[in-house]
């Protein structure tokens, strides 16, 4: 808080220790406190503070007291006596919010207890008040002769020594200093930045992270001769869109992938993905994006289809998935549909964390995509951000990812085949080889069943086994029977004699309008040299001119 600093500190002199006892009306005075939670400390060690006057109060911490936050940072100030309680955040050296709220501190409302217990001297008496079912116990004195809190609770109780939050985190008071010669801060300039109360705390939130805006409303569709521009690309009909992002270098972050979709004309649960696509070997999808599928490597088991850019070779890496979801029933285009106490979703959101693969990003560009299967001209409209979140994931020595293998043919409108390679006992198989020896190998394994009839794998419980080496790893039967609780993203979904709705019916580990999680597969610690992971499925017989498919992908990940 630049001037903040100035006005309040030029004139900062010296503290002198004040024992217990009746403190003076006029002057001003140093609370520090210590945060403390199951009996232990903090681990950030960073003390709150409150330099309380007869006509404010201002709650801050020690290390932007000593010019050595990290932005952004937030201070409260509370303006006497018409405790009316300014937030003022510093976003960045040039960048500060505030707002003012004149109600907050003449809502509150506490229980007096009659309990008391003695801190630096001060007999207190407790208060408490529930907030966000969080129970909070201010131990507070009238004989201090001033009145300040280290949050906005309790402004008018007292000196709040102590603040409880459910019985374990604590903020307690540990000295009591005079501060000679301070001025007051100047409320005017703070004025002058003010903002709503929900502007302010949106500002302040997105500030604390990092978002890469991807795509912002952009159209899938299928067409003759789709348009790109000089960011985002359009392939396969349109059913593709990439562009290339620039990845900051960050220090185990968490990551984030958002994206919102509604419906701008095709009123059908169709397979998205949103996909990474690796350009470091001598071919990648890009290369078949703009020239043909038949660029890919082909993964042949010997049954007269020819399955393009499944697995990785010594020259090709398959598109890593960040998510895969599913879009509903026409969310959006197809809402005129009304049914009686029906309201439909404007649009679907979905969220995934996908920090275990920002290494292959850090600090890179890479090709971000998203492919939405379609055949029609109006198609969807979408959006996607990846978020960065410091913090909040432990520390790996070496990290090693590897893309193994991707069934879902996102080239499936440019002629990319069907994954039917499980219909036989070969299913898919991949093999790799390691420089050096893995810790705690995990596959990262995403998985659903198509084929969009009675009989086919979307709706019939598949069992998937994983090997490794010939010998089976993993097995289990991937299946969601939670459909029925996306309904109101569903508005074109057809309806049936027997009282369900079509998007209410259990799948093969998706639902219209969902993201399917990965599984995470164990797979121990792993030798350097040569291994072999198979995926096989006891895929459902052809009907007609109908087939299944499952659509499966897998990354690597351990430690060295």
């Amino acid at each position: 808080m630049k001037y903040l600093y100035t006005l309040f500190f030029s004139t900062f002199i010296s503290f002198n220790l004040h024992a217990q006892g009746i403190l003076k009306g006029n002057a001003v005075y140093q609370i520090t406190y210590f945060r403390s939670a199951d009996g232990k400390p903090k681990e950030d060690r960073n003390p709150a503070v409150v330099i309380a006057s007869a006509k404010q109060n201002l709650i801050t911490n020690a290390a932007i007291l000593n010019h050595k936050a990290k932005y952004p940072y937030e201070q409260s100030i509370v303006n006497k006596p018409d405790q009316i309680l300014y937030q003022v955040a510093d976003l960045g050296a040039d960048n500060q919010i505030a707002t003012a709220d004149s109600t907050t501190i003449a809502k509150q409302a506490f229980e007096l207890g009659t309990e008391t217990k003695v801190i630096l001297g001060y007999t207190c008496k407790r208060a408490t008040t529930v907030v966000n079912s969080n129970r909070i116990d201010l131990w507070y004195t009238a004989d201090a002769g001033i009145k300040a809190a280290p949050t906005s609770l309790g402004q008018g109780l007292g000196l709040v020594l102590e603040q409880v939050r459910n019985g374990n985190s604590y903020i307690t008071a540990t000295k009591i200093e005079e501060v000679k010669k301070v001025k007051p801060i100047d409320l005017e300039k703070i004025s002058a930045k003010l903002t709503d109360g929900l502007t302010y705390k949106d500002l302040l939130w997105k500030s604390r992270f990092i978002t890469l805006n991807v795509f912002n409303n952009e159209t899938i569709n299928f067409v003759d001769k789709p348009r790109s521009n000089d960011s985002v690309f359009r392939f396969a009909g349109g059913t593709v869109i990439t562009r290339k992002v620039k990845f900051p270098a960050l220090v185990n972050p968490t990551v984030f992938v958002d994206l919102t979709e509604k419906s701008n004309g095709d009123a059908y649960d169709r397979t998205g993905s949103v996909f990474i696509i690796p350009t470091d070997k001598k071919i990648s999808l890009m290369d078949a994006l703009k020239n043909s599928v038949k660029e890919l490597p082909v993964y042949d088991i010997g049954n007269g289809k020819k399955y393009q850019g499944v697995v990785a070779t010594a020259d090709y890496d398959p598109v890593i998935e960040l998510m895969r979801f599913f879009t509903p029933f026409g969310v959006g285009k197809y809402n005129t549909l009304k049914l009686k106490d029906k309201n439909w979703a404007e649009q679907v959101y979905y969220r995934q964390d996908v920090s275990e693969l920002f290494p292959l990003m850090n600090g890179k560009e890479a090709w971000v995509a998203v492919f939405i299967g379609n055949y029609d001209k109006g198609g969807h409209q979408v959006s996607l951000n990846i978020t960065l979140h410091n913090g909040g994931r432990p520390k790996v020595a070496k990290e090693v990812i590897l893309p193994l293998f991707n069934s879902t043919n996102v080239m499936e409108m440019a002629g990319q085949e069907y994954a039917t390679m499980f219909s036989s006992d070969k299913g898919l198989e991949v093999s790799f080889t390691l420089t050096n020896d893995l810790k705690d190998a995990k596959l990262r394994y995403i998985t659903t069943g198509h084929g969009g009839w009675g009989n086919g794998d979307e709706f019939v419980p598949r069992k998937n086994t994983i090997w490794l080496d010939g010998k089976e790893a993993f097995a289990f039967t991937p299946w969601r029977q939670d459909c029925g609780s996306y309904r109101l993203s569903n508005p074109a979904s057809g309806n049936f004699e027997s009282g369900l709705s079509s998007s209410d019916l259990s799948r093969s580990n998706w639902c219209p309008g969902t993201v399917t999680n990965p599984n995470w597969i164990s797979l121990g610690d792993l030798k350097a040299g040569t291994h072999t992971i198979k995926v096989t499925i006891p895929m459902g017989k052809p009907e007609g001119g109908s087939s299944s498919a499952w659509n499966v992908s897998g990354v690597l990940l351990g430690q060295e």
